[in-house]
């Protein structure tokens, strides 16, 4: 090792400074100052921002470059996906610090955890090798678990963190077990190195195989789809709002680069095999996700099984193991985390009273209450079920022409249909702002800050759609296959 591969992870090593510099910080302030801890992690996330921007490897015409043996990789897409996971986690935690003040929770354990859990979604986006791929995942994983179970108070917090412990245990656990089978097959541990010995053997070695099964059925625990998603609706529904608001945007960049770096990193010459299986998993995602969604009464449990749905979408990105469909995945998990982290402050905004707004009810009449923010979320209601011009119709046109391009038409027709069920328990939403009268008179009261982040999360959500062609170049352009 040497000086310069220390430069290449250089926003790692600065965020791992930064969470022990918070987590030593809180033993020295009173429970009143604790304000300056998030402070902190917010000026964390802004020098984090601007070392990955410095990052001028490319600049000389070196597209990528490898550090410590080749385990690490920073490249375009690592870049664009880190800085993205900043910015989410900013409003992240400015959502969050309203509702832990609201509740009784503002401790420095939460913004401990999720700079620890960043990390993890930082290893995890520039690994290059399965056993960097496995330490993001423990990270991001472990940090989690605590985080669901960060309410102390609460059985049903408890109660989820043990479902996600127990099911994420196992999907690790199936995980490492395909890597062991990989590196039995291929001899080695570095992602090009198993790529070149996979284009010799093929479909041939039977542990190979049998290994790339275990490694999607990962994946798709990570990424939450059919039919891995049971932990979903059960740990959205039971964490605190603000640990959901966190779980459904962040680590979902994380998830899908590490799918890339699998399957195109280590397993693409097995392509044809794995595009099948991703496949059915998007098919299930989208039918369960959807279906399932209008059956919901509370709101929370309604985004989860909507996440399960847009990730079903995201597959299909994926399918063609090309560039264009890579970057169209890429640039739909993006608009997701925005608009997750959108719906989700929405839901912070209006809890009060150490009661959380979780129930579709609670949104009755919105709009009398404060016309804004009606809009906002009717905002973030229409991108996420795929309305023009808003961000979420690129992103579903996007990954839905990856699918043709594909091959895979009768998918694009089903994808194009279940959009527009989907489109159903949005409105729902839109309908009850708009149309029904309101269940409380009060108004609504939020710090400047919040009212900010949200009113400039939910502009995004027509902003992005608008001027969409920036951020699709970047996204499309962060590949060289």
């Amino acid at each position: 090792m040497n000086a310069s591969e220390f430069l290449v992870a250089a926003p790692e090593i600065w965020i791992l400074v930064m969470a022990c510099v918070v987590l030593c910080t809180d033993v020295f302030l009173r429970p009143e100052r604790r304000g300056i801890i998030h402070m902190l992690s917010i000026l964390a996330l802004l020098f984090a921002a601007i070392i990955t921007l410095r990052g001028d490897y490319h600049a000389d015409g070196v597209w990528a470059v490898t550090a410590f043996s080749d385990t690490f990789v920073r490249d375009p897409m690592a870049d664009v996906l880190k800085l993205f996971s900043y910015v989410t986690l900013v409003l992240v935690l400015t959502y969050s610090k309203h509702y832990l003040r609201s509740f009784g929770l503002f401790r420095s354990d939460f913004y401990t955890l999720t700079l620890f859990a960043l990390l993890g979604v930082m290893l995890l986006i520039s690994a290059n090798s399965l056993i960097t791929i496995y330490l993001g995942i423990e990270l991001v994983s472990l940090s989690s678990y605590a985080l669901v179970a960060f309410d102390r108070d609460s059985s049903r917090g408890s109660e989820s963190a043990m479902k996600y412990f127990v099911l994420g245990s196992m999907a690790s656990g199936l995980l490492l077990y395909g890597m062991s089978m990989i590196y039995g097959a291929t001899g080695s541990l570095e992602l090009q190195a198993i790529s070149e010995t996979v284009k010799i053997v093929g479909r041939e070695d039977i542990l190979l195989v049998f290994g790339l099964v275990f490694l999607v059925a990962g994946i798709a625990f990570k990424l939450g789809v059919a039919p891995f998603h049971m932990w979903v609706p059960d740990v959205y529904h039971g964490a605190p709002a603000a640990v959901t608001l966190f779980i459904s945007t962040v680590p979902k960049l994380a998830a899908f680069a590490m799918a890339f770096r699998l399957l195109h990193g280590a397993v693409g010459p097995l392509h044809s095999d794995w595009q099948q299986m991703l496949t059915f998993l998007a098919l299930l995602s989208m039918l369960i996700g959807n279906f399932a969604a209008i059956m919901q009464s509370n709101l929370k449990r309604m985004l989860a099984y909507s996440t399960v749905s847009h990730m079903g979408f995201v597959l299909l990105g994926l399918l063609p193991g090309t560039a264009e469909g890579f970057g169209a995945a890429m640039y739909y998990v993006i608009v997701y985390a925005l608009m997750s982290a959108a719906a989700f402050g929405m839901l912070i905004l209006l809890s009060v009273g150490g009661r959380e707004a979780e129930r579709l009810d609670d949104f009755k009449g919105l709009n009398q209450r404060n016309a804004w923010y009606a809009a906002v979320m009717a905002m973030v209601m229409a991108s996420m079920a795929g309305f023009p011009p808003f961000v979420g119709f690129f992103a579903k046109w996007l990954v839905i022409k990856a699918a043709i391009d594909a091959g895979l038409v009768w998918l694009a027709i089903l994808a194009v249909v279940l959009s527009v069920v989907g489109a159903f328990y949005y409105l729902r939403v839109i309908k009850l702002m708009y149309f029904d009268d309101p269940e409380s008179e009060a108004p609504i009261r939020v710090p400047v800050d919040f009212g900010a982040a949200i009113s400039l999360n939910g502009i995004l959500m027509l902003g992005l759609g608008v001027f969409s062609g920036t951020l699709i170049g970047i996204c499309l352009t962060s590949f060289r296959l």
